[in-house]
């Protein structure tokens, strides 16, 4: 199904006072853009990446080409001009378990290990010891580590909630460079994957020098049955074809739009199947339980990106509403729509897949280089 993409409805009612980045093929290849008035901006003579872009702070839309007005330019996801994942070349990286629900549902998927039928009992069990009370213990406090020390006793603890209310996040590459997938493309789980979910995101862009300087909606697809068997098995539930979607564009961060938007954002998500299934949920920024800072700085702790990331900030949200069997919960069916919304974000529309189904990412780190190359865009 190819859906038609609609400029209001994928960045909102602020598309023509944000600012914003992203990529799009005009029919050479790959090409940085920001979107200022809505006025189309091409940048790849400033700088042949989003990620240059960004590093060198060369966000000033006038440096670049007018190619149009944003609503009139006749954008699609399979025709020209075509709309790309508004990254290149920088690191796809993720925070797990940041929220409280999220990090009992991950405790409830390895204690059932990974069976969504036996799901049921083990939640009720957790949920009556720590389901209230792991929401107000602060990571890292002294709070955080009597809360272990007594779960410990009682043979309820888990690597989940090492990380969830422990002194270290947990920080993950999430895709390669150039593999995420954008508005309106196929989103991919695995084919031997039967217990699985989106998880709407919040997502920084986030420049070499640790400069936060924008944020987008990701869908951070995950497959509960292969984490839940082991934690040792989330590169296969995180990393896959088509696994990992961003929103139409990025929106830069300025005075009407800052971090502390993020901090108090909803995000909103809806599952529309065709088998008549639909799934409403939410996650509540306020919610987090590491500020958004504080895991940007966990991620350069004692690494560096000279590309710049993003990161997946994480979500609450962790579906139990049954699907077909009683007990067995959510888990996706191959056409379902997953539509996710933020303020100030837009929405973020794909349709579920297979991996095996979706389209093989052949356009990697080489093929970038050739293209830009034979554009005459690698030039000082």
């Amino acid at each position: 199904m190819t859906l038609a993409f609609d400029t209001l409805d994928a960045l909102g009612p602020d598309w023509r006072t944000g600012r914003w980045i992203g990529r799009v093929d005009l029919g050479k290849g790959p090409t940085p853009v920001i979107v200022s008035d809505g006025t189309v901006y091409d940048m790849s003579r400033v700088a042949p990446t989003v990620a240059e872009l960004v590093a060198r702070d060369l966000l000033d839309p006038h440096a670049g080409t007018s190619i149009g007005d944003l609503d009139s330019l006749g954008l699609s996801t399979d025709g020209m001009p075509r709309l790309l994942s508004p990254i290149d070349v920088q690191c796809v990286k993720a925070a797990g378990v940041t929220f409280a629900v999220s990090a009992l549902e991950r405790v409830i998927e390895e204690q059932a290990r990974g069976d969504a039928g036996a799901a049921t009992a083990v939640r009720a069990r957790l949920e009556q010891r720590i389901g209230g009370g792991l929401a107000r213990v602060v990571p890292g406090t002294p709070e955080a580590a009597a809360l272990k020390a007594a779960l410990i006793e009682e043979g309820l603890w888990s690597q989940y909630l090492e990380v969830a209310i422990g002194p270290d996040a947990e920080i993950f590459t999430k895709a390669p460079s150039l593999s995420t997938v954008g508005w309106g493309a196929k989103i991919g789980v695995r084919s031997d994957s039967t217990w699985n979910n989106p998880e709407p995101e919040i997502v920084l862009l986030v420049a070499p020098d640790a400069r936060v300087v924008g944020a987008t909606i990701g869908n951070d697809v995950n497959l509960r049955d292969f984490e839940g068997r082991s934690a040792l098995l989330l590169g296969k539930a995180k990393d896959n074809n088509a696994s990992c979607s961003l929103g139409a564009f990025i929106r830069l961060f300025d005075d009407d739009f800052t971090i502390d938007d993020v901090r108090r954002a909803e995000v909103v998500l809806r599952i529309e199947g065709t088998d008549g299934y639909v799934l409403d949920g939410a996650s509540s920024m306020s919610q987090i339980s590491r500020d958004p800072e504080e895991l940007v700085r966990q991620a350069l702790s004692e690494h560096q990106y000279p590309d710049g990331f993003v990161l997946f900030l994480g979500t609450l949200f962790a579906p139990t509403k049954d699907r077909d069997d009683a007990s067995r919960g959510f888990t996706h069916k191959s056409g379902d729509t997953v539509s996710i919304a933020a303020p100030g974000l837009g929405r973020l529309v794909n349709t579920v897949t297979t991996s095996k189904a979706a389209p093989p990412w052949e356009f990697g780190l080489v093929a970038l280089m050739r293209n830009l190359a034979a554009r005459g865009l690698l030039s000082a």
